[in-house]
């Protein structure tokens, strides 16, 4: 049986979570009730238990830095850092909100402190959001913007009342917010990730929620959220976008790293299996892959024949000009072999100056073939470049159903290829 996916999972608690707290939180703005009923004798009613929406959002937000927390121990990464910090932020400006406060001075500085917090909070979002690919870009000027602003959320109560804090605000978070939203769902075009669709849709509603409640319900001497339940939800849907694109982010990474190191076995391996000087197969690659070729020759009756080339006085030109002439002419010529044969066949470089051509055809085929690479390479371009009387030999055998010992039959192909080098010089003579 197969494990249930731990998105699976946590989407599900997710659900259940939202659905409690959707249940609750209508009780939790219920008229206090609870002393009067104790007092008359009726008994303790637990449906009259008092629940303060910001406290109650500020233990939530806690709740989810904690958790953002233990992802951030795991996978030690900026982003995360800077969400933790952004709930950390809603926290504190929830319970410095919802406190309450002995002295009027000091509730209306704890409320303009709450929501230069809530402006924090949005602000960190949407550095969190740079935060993800590279280290963000927090210009100086963020600073002596945001020193004026702490200035007035902290004073501007305190001489022109709540109402001026209280619509700049919930616009401010809201343009955030916004910001926050639009930055994390831009994400999605440098990589497929639902979880930051999820986190960038929460936060433009709770960006379009905090304009909403500036144009529906103005301010009064103790400014409540009406749609706290809302903002518990907002809550809940982010901090599982924030899970999820964690995951999703590990995943990711995981697949790239993956990637890389098929790359690089892939790398290594034509490293392992080609020719270093003529980019040929080696030997190693022939003895891979010669076992598979001969079962699809017997198999699917498909002809299979070596042509054994080697260079006419290569030896002479390694004596004479030098080894670095010598590995010009191997080049030149595997250059040439590797243009002038189908993709479907192969060339191995067999050592010194020999060259093994594995060619899906006849014997009779491999033999035009092969002495029409000797004519082309004769007038080819890279002929006129090599010194004099540096031409190919070959020699060719074919690989017969019957065939036990391959070796034999390139050994039969080196002889040939002998031959037909004797006879060349026996023409070149005459």
């Amino acid at each position: 049986m197969k494990r249930v996916p731990g998105i699976a999972w946590l989407m599900c608690v997710a659900a259940i979570v939202v659905f409690m707290v959707a249940a609750a939180v209508p009780r939790a703005s219920a008229p206090v009730q609870a002393l009067q009923t104790i007092g008359q004798g009726t008994g303790f009613q637990p449906g009259a238990i008092p629940l303060n929406p910001r406290a109650l959002s500020g233990t939530g937000a806690l709740i989810v830095g904690g958790l953002l927390f233990l992802l951030f121990v795991y996978r030690r990464r900026l982003y995360i850092l800077c969400w933790i910090l952004g709930w950390v932020l809603v926290a504190l400006s929830m319970f410095v909100a919802g406190r309450s406060y002995a002295g009027e001075n000091v509730r209306l500085l704890a409320y303009g402190l709450s929501q230069f917090l809530g402006l924090l909070s949005a602000l960190v979002f949407v550095v969190s959001a740079d935060a993800y690919p590279t280290r963000p870009r927090l210009p100086r000027g963020y600073v002596y913007v945001l020193l004026p602003l702490f200035l007035w959320f902290a004073l501007a109560p305190l001489g022109l009342g709540l109402a001026s804090v209280y619509a700049p605000g919930h616009i401010l978070i809201a343009g955030a917010l916004g910001a926050a939203g639009v930055a994390h769902l831009g994400l999605l075009r440098q990589v497929r990730m639902l979880g930051a669709a999820v986190v960038g849709a929460s936060m433009l509603v709770q960006a379009v929620s905090n304009v909403w409640v500036v144009l529906r319900e103005p301010v009064t001497q103790s400014p409540d959220p009406p749609n706290g339940w809302l903002t518990l939800v907002l809550y809940l849907i982010a901090a599982l976008g924030m899970q999820l694109m964690t995951f999703e982010d590990m995943t990711w990474e995981l697949r790239r790293t993956n990637r890389r190191l098929e790359t690089a076995q892939g790398k290594l391996r034509r490293m392992v299996i080609t020719d270093a000087l003529t980019g040929c197969r080696n030997r190693r690659f022939f003895d891979e892959i010669i076992g598979r070729e001969v079962q699809r020759h017997r198999r699917y009756g498909i002809p299979l024949s070596v042509l054994f080339v080697d260079i006419d006085r290569f030896k002479a030109i390694n004596d004479t000009l030098g080894h670095e002439a010598g590995d010009r002419v191997l080049q030149q010529v595997a250059s040439f072999l590797l243009h002038n044969i189908r993709e479907a066949d192969y060339v191995f470089r067999w050592g010194g100056d020999e060259f093994l051509i594995l060619l899906s055809c006849g014997e009779a085929e491999a033999a035009r073939r092969g002495a029409a690479l000797q004519a082309a390479f004769a007038r080819s371009p890279e002929a006129a470049e090599l010194p004099a009387g540096v031409g190919l030999s070959v020699g060719t055998a074919e690989i017969e159903d019957v065939t036990a010992d391959v070796m034999a039959l390139i050994r039969l192909a080196d002889e040939r290829m002998y031959e037909n080098k004797r006879a060349l010089r026996k023409r070149g003579s005459a």
